[in-house]
């Protein structure tokens, strides 16, 4: 079973980085079963999808795992919590009616939902990661007018800037995937203060270290 792990940059999966590494340097031991890559794509949808394709069209796997921080609509995740995003959304893909914005799929140019198609509950036997709906964005909100707006139509409790592309990606390859966030902030005017990033990072990776050594058992 081959397993790539993607992430938008090498800060996010730092340590993960180094465990995979430290598994394919120890002779006779880790890799019994599964072969574990990393893909560091850079940040966005175009860059994930365009680094993520390219890697799928020239290799196999069996499983993509999608890591990364994202900010969090929800004031029930506390700041560092992880969540299992199984439903997430490109929020702009579409169009403005004046008021009113038409999803691309309601336009009928094509899709803008997609979802994972792999549970955390499939591969890992740990401590329960809760399930969460997302959007991905270009633009990160930080304008109370606009968070409002946004959760009026869409409802959504995470926000990141690649998670549907990564969905999207995988699907059109037909490469199994997921995706796991750790809260960094809140979706709020910007506010760097009450930001937990190095919480977020190190919990993210206490995970992944966990995960990988689980799978590699």
């Amino acid at each position: 079973m081959r397993i790539l792990f993607v992430a938008a940059t090498e800060f996010e999966v730092e340590s993960l980085k180094s465990e995979v590494e430290s598994l394919k340097k120890k002779p006779g031991l880790g890799l019994h079963t599964h072969d574990f890559g990393l893909l560091i794509t850079g940040v966005g949808m175009v860059a994930t999808a365009f680094a993520l394709g390219r890697e799928l069209t020239t290799n196999q796997y069996d499983l993509a795992i999608n890591l990364g921080i994202a900010g969090s609509f929800d004031r029930d995740i506390a700041l560092g919590d992880l969540v299992e995003i199984t439903d997430d959304t490109i929020a702009e893909l579409g169009a403005e009616d004046d008021e009113t914005f038409l999803p691309i799929n309601q336009m009928g140019f094509g899709e803008s939902n997609f979802k994972a198609s792999k549970q955390l509950s499939a591969i890992y036997k740990g401590q329960s990661i809760r399930q969460t709906s997302a959007i991905t964005v270009n633009t990160v909100h930080g304008n109370q007018a606009s968070i409002q707006k946004i959760q009026q139509r869409l409802n959504v409790q995470i926000e990141s800037m690649e998670g549907a592309a990564f969905f999207f990606a995988c699907r059109e390859a037909g490469v199994p995937c997921m995706q796991i966030r750790a809260v960094s902030n809140y979706v709020e005017k910007r506010n760097r203060d009450a930001w937990q990033i190095g919480l977020a990072v190190k919990n993210l990776n206490t995970f992944a270290a966990e995960l990988l050594r689980m799978l590699d058992g």
